[in-house]
């Protein structure tokens, strides 16, 4: 009598109750199964996917636009988590602290260039040549300003990181952003000339109704 009881209370035990539970059971061991609220979530979430293809593109557009605004937010925030896999990293950033914290004439290079290209079309042999010579004098301040930060830059580089392959292609990293205008550098700079910290920016109260 006992047998007769036990086997049908293995019975029972192997016959799933709910359809919930036949399809937590059809799901398969090789994975762990959803509870009875994951499964409603995923069911609502694929309900609010329209029928209609191009309601549906319109929806796909909508969350590519929200992710990428997240994104851009997060990277002008400096989280690592958005970040360039170029700019990840500590070496990446004390490279970008190293070059933000000092002034560069590098920094010089881009406008002075697009100066130097306007004179160029002016009807003035005699100015153009004269900017020709400073435009000359300047490049070469800057190479040489330019070769010692880099120089300051890499002994520090390597008494924090003495392997190689930790420093790996950091100088033309340092360079491309010092030829960069401080505002337009990304990630933004975390400190100043000098070192100070940049404040970050506090968001805009909310307008009350």
């Amino acid at each position: 009598m006992r047998v007769k009881l036990f086997s049908r209370g293995g019975d029972a035990a192997a016959t799933p109750t709910t359809a919930a539970d036949a399809e937590d059971r059809a799901a398969g061991k090789g994975r762990p199964t959803p509870s009875r609220k994951e499964a409603e979530a995923a069911r609502k979430q694929t309900l609010r996917i329209s029928s209609d293809p191009k309601e549906a593109k319109r929806q796909a557009k909508a969350r590519a636009a929200e992710e990428r605004q997240v994104a851009r937010a997060g990277l002008m925030a400096g989280d690592e988590r958005y970040l360039p896999a170029r700019d990840q990293g500590p070496v990446r950033g004390f490279v970008r602290d190293f070059i933000d914290s000092r002034w560069a004439a590098a920094e010089l290079f881009l406008p002075l260039a697009l100066i130097v290209l306007l004179v160029g079309f002016l009807p003035f042999p005699g100015i153009a040549g004269y900017v020709s010579m400073a435009w000359m004098a300047l490049t070469l301040f800057i190479i040489v300003d330019t070769t010692l930060l880099m120089f300051r830059m890499n002994r520090e580089l390597k008494r924090r990181w003495p392997a190689p392959s930790e420093r790996k292609g950091t100088t033309l990293y340092a360079v491309m952003r010092v030829l960069q205008l401080r505002r337009l550098r990304l990630p933004p700079p975390r400190v100043r000339p000098g070192g100070k910290p940049v404040k970050p920016k506090q968001p805009k109260p909310a307008k009350s109704a």
